[in-house]
């Protein structure tokens, strides 16, 4: 299989990534790399087409905003993306509760691509972590600085910088480069899941929360855009009401997307192809290398041999923090182990979760896929 250079977007005959970026920059959640996957349109000769989607698109500068005080761009044929979902309440999602300021990046997963494109790991990274945050500036005016702090909520980097914070935030973590940036908000996920023709999911619990807007009963459910999005927001209802058993529920979730776009036969409808390949570069903003139609195609190809079971998803390794038990704090050693990994291009060993939090939820036990 051909191999998606960091940070260009392109798949290249020879399997070698070239190691300079080419101009310009900016599918829950891997659900934004399956929207991303859904514009495999491509190759129909229907310019219209091309123009349209390519008109949908949005795309931010995350390499211009960034600069060069980065991680060093690694040439492997390895991928990294970050994926974040925004829990901004503007516009149509205001139904979901009131923007308290900025929006923030309500879901937030590491994508990583291994060489040769045949497998994956996404490291789901908690909401309520707490972190240094490096200086970054607003995302408002792209120019005032924002000082670096520490014990700061993860969240808040998007919140306060913007797509490039979290990135910058998410890179001193983890020392590792990212090549792209793909983010969904609340109305653009329930669009795509609606296109696709729901999501099947069986509970083995019911699952009544009110403020996610979700009452599932035990059983086989073909879940539509607004339950897929409240099951991927609950969180008071299963487990231990934590934020970590969300993720549980959202990886789970994510396993049956990535199986319903293979069975729906998306690639073989060219009409299911279109629509959800519209609805999708409506709803996702990407990093500007990826914000063209032949990007994308190009990124998805690569990607799309990937299937769930050649998937390995990891919480990031957190505890508990004694001061505040609404949030949670990195485990250093589980966390060089599983950075270390990934920069290594081994498989996440199963250390990495020895005594962490996130992993332990029952609530991933809840839902299944089909």
């Amino acid at each position: 299989m051909s191999e998606t250079g960091r940070g260009s977007g392109r798949i290249r005959a020879t399997g070698r990534r070239r190691k300079g970026r080419t101009k310009g920059r900016r599918a829950v959640t891997t659900l934004a790399w399956v929207a991303a996957g859904v514009v495999v349109l491509g190759g129909g000769g229907l310019g219209y087409v091309y123009f349209k989607l390519d008109g949908n698109l949005h795309g931010v500068d995350i390499n211009g905003a960034l600069g060069t005080d980065r991680p060093e761009e690694v040439d492997n044929g390895s991928q990294d993306i970050l994926v974040l979902g925004s829990d901004s309440r503007h516009g149509d999602n205001g139904k979901y509760g009131t923007d308290e300021g900025g929006a923030r990046s309500d879901t937030a997963m590491v994508l990583h691509v291994y060489p040769g494109h045949k497998k994956a790991a996404i490291v789901s990274i908690p909401r309520d972590t707490l972190v240094s945050r490096p200086d970054c500036v607003s995302d408002n005016d792209g120019k005032t600085p924002i000082p670096a702090a520490e014990r700061q909520m993860f969240n808040t980097a998007y919140e306060v910088g913007g797509p490039a914070c979290a990135v910058k935030t998410v890179e001193k973590m983890s020392g590792i480069r990212m090549d792209h940036y793909v983010e969904v908000d609340f109305t653009g996920f329930k669009k795509l899941i609606d296109e696709l023709g729901g999501v099947p999911i069986t509970t083995k619990k019911a699952i009544k929360d009110p403020k996610s807007h979700l009452d599932l009963p035990p059983g086989t459910h073909q879940l539509n855009g607004e339950q897929s999005l409240g099951l991927v927001r609950t969180r008071k209802s299963v487990g231990d009401g934590s934020d970590l058993g969300r993720i549980q529920l959202q990886q789970a979730f994510m396993k049956a997307l990535i199986g319903q776009v293979k069975d729906v036969g998306v690639f073989t409808n060219p009409k299911k192809l279109y629509d959800l390949a519209d609805a999708a570069t409506k709803t996702v903003t990407t990093d500007s290398d990826l914000a063209s139609v032949n990007s994308l195609v190009s990124f998805a190809d690569g990607l799309k041999g990937i299937g769930a079971e050649d998937m390995k998803m990891v919480t990031l390794p957190v505890q508990y923090d004694p001061q505040d038990l609404n949030r949670v704090l990195p485990l250093e050693k589980q966390g060089q182990q599983l950075w270390q990994a990934l920069r290594a291009e081994q498989p996440i060993p199963a250390s990495v979760s020895e005594g962490a939090a996130g992993d332990k939820s029952d609530a991933g036990q809840i839902v299944k896929s089909g």
